[in-house]
């Protein structure tokens, strides 16, 4: 998976198996973990290895750039990685650039929040709401 630096925004690939272990970014040295931002999911291949590999649960982000909701949701999204950085990894997939991701997973509306944990989906939740309404409905408090 691409995850960019906090610092200096350059992008870095770190196999998702490593996301509970240290990393440093190749062009500044600045530390790439915890992830306190979501990551954008490019390709299925990203995906599938994210949600396998990932040491801690994984909350993916079904949306579109369209949609109103997908928009207001962001910021809470947000919230959710920087205030469980090191226990939940947040991702995002937009259905627009990966269809077939939504087709897979029988995403009917957006926006549609997976938890995955050891790559089996655990949770469900469609909808805009607060971070805090998030993190409890899909039982991410740790």
């Amino acid at each position: 998976m691409l995850v960019e630096c906090s610092s200096c925004s350059k992008s870095n690939r770190l196999p998702a198996a490593r996301a509970g272990e240290k990393a440093k970014c190749a062009a500044c040295k600045a530390p790439l973990l915890p992830l306190t931002r979501p990551i954008a999911l490019s390709s299925a291949h990203d995906f599938d290895e994210l949600v396998r590999d990932a040491p801690a649960p994984v909350l993916v982000d079904f949306w579109a750039a369209w949609c109103g909701p997908c928009r207001t949701l962001a910021p809470e999204l947000e919230k959710i990685a920087s205030d469980q950085a090191g226990r939940v990894i947040v991702a995002k997939v937009d259905t627009e650039a990966l269809p077939e991701l939504a087709a897979r997973f029988g995403i009917r509306s957006i926006p549609t929040m997976i938890v995955f944990r050891g790559g089996k989906e655990t949770e469900r939740l469609n909808g805009a709401l607060p971070a805090s309404a998030i993190a409890t409905r899909l039982a991410l408090q740790v």
